[in-house]
């Protein structure tokens, strides 16, 4: 019998939601809203950093918050006492959201009115990664007690985000944390990574952030 030759045709399983991404993309793009996907690993001062955020940006745009968990509202009672729209997203015990799942918080949220919507990400250095959540751009936390060697360890989180924010430099001091060591093993995996390393407990390096973040939106909102 002759054999019988067999080709095999695979579709990459996030092709259906990067189909959505794109099309999330175009309807905020049409929307003049600007949607920024926010992802780090639990404990990194994320929500702190975001507060932090809102504060300098609240006069200047129409803000909202998206607070992604597995359970709990604890995040969003904290953003809520910043006097921005905020919303809590139950994943159901999932470790990432998708970008059907971030259209149905946006469309509960209300896009109508707003200029800067944040995603808090679940806290997770992998699967949020993996999953195109249809934001205009990604950006991640790194805090120091960490450890620099994460650019080693979790390549693809810091290779699909447009920003680096390395959080709690005031304790610096007090840990075997080479700042110059994680810029660069973050620049091997992403040359075009911009760089911010802030104490949001301080404020030091926040203006840095938001004055980069300024730009992006006004941008977005701004353009033709």
């Amino acid at each position: 019998m002759d054999k019988i030759r067999i080709i095999e045709v695979k579709e990459s399983i996030f092709e259906d939601n990067n189909r959505e991404a794109a099309r999330l993309r175009a309807r905020l793009k049409n929307e003049r809203t600007f949607l920024l996907n926010l992802m780090s690993s639990p404990g990194s001062g994320k929500t702190t950093t975001l507060m932090r955020t809102i504060e300098e940006l609240k006069h200047e745009f129409r803000i909202g918050v998206m607070e992604a968990d597995i359970d709990s509202s604890v995040d969003a009672e904290k953003i809520a006492t910043t006097g921005v729209k905020s919303i809590q997203l139950h994943t159901g015990g999932m470790c990432h959201l998708d970008a059907g799942m971030t259209e149905q918080g946006l469309n509960e949220l209300g896009m109508e009115n707003l200029d800067l919507v944040i995603l808090e990400n679940v806290g997770n250095l992998v699967c949020p990664a993996e999953f195109d959540t249809g934001a205009v751009k990604n950006a991640m936390i790194l805090s120091v007690p960490e450890g620099h060697d994460k650019p080693l360890k979790y390549p693809l989180i810091f290779t699909v985000c447009d920003v680096l924010i390395i959080n709690k430099i005031d304790v610096l001091p007090y840990f075997d944390f080479d700042l110059e060591k994680v810029k660069e093993y973050a620049l091997m995996r992403n040359p075009n990574l911009k760089i911010f390393p802030i104490s949001a407990k301080t404020g030091e390096g926040i203006s840095a952030w938001t004055d980069w973040l300024r730009n992006q939106v006004g941008d977005w909102i701004n353009a033709d």
